[in-house]
């Protein structure tokens, strides 16, 4: 059995939507949100032209073309999908928040202190391919 030091520790990740906000990140670097206050986790939003309800669907499809992936809550212009990590099965809560012209996201891990970035650049690939969206 692997131990890593500070995984032991799980809580409820993902809060969902709230007067047009995600919530803020826990003092861990281990989550990204657009909403962040705190500098290296702030992540710019994903930015689009046209109909929000196309926006979100080109963004579903680029989700379930990822491997181990459930969306666990897809209603009006929200959705949660857990991500699970290939080596360990950890799995990541992430939020998106599909507004008028851009997409809030907030992705942070169940467990552990840091993240090693996964976080940041899952959330990059996902925008590299939904990028061609709606402009």
């Amino acid at each position: 059995m692997v131990a890593l030091g500070g995984c032991g520790t799980t809580y409820p990740v993902a809060r969902g939507a709230y007067q047009d906000k995600l919530a803020n990140c826990p003092d861990k670097p281990n989550c990204i949100s657009s909403n962040a206050e705190d500098e290296d986790q702030q992540y710019d939003p994903i930015r689009f032209e046209g109909d929000p309800k196309q926006a979100k669907q080109k963004l579903l499809n680029v989700i379930n073309d990822y491997p181990r992936t459930t969306i666990t809550q897809d209603k009006d212009n929200y959705l949660r999908v857990e991500f699970e990590t290939a080596v360990f099965g950890f799995v990541d809560d992430v939020e998106f928040l599909i507004l008028s012209n851009r997409i809030l996201v907030r992705s942070a891990s169940r467990m552990g202190y840091s993240d090693l970035g996964k976080n940041r650049s899952r959330m990059e690939e996902i925008q590299e391919q939904f990028e061609p969206c709606c402009n």
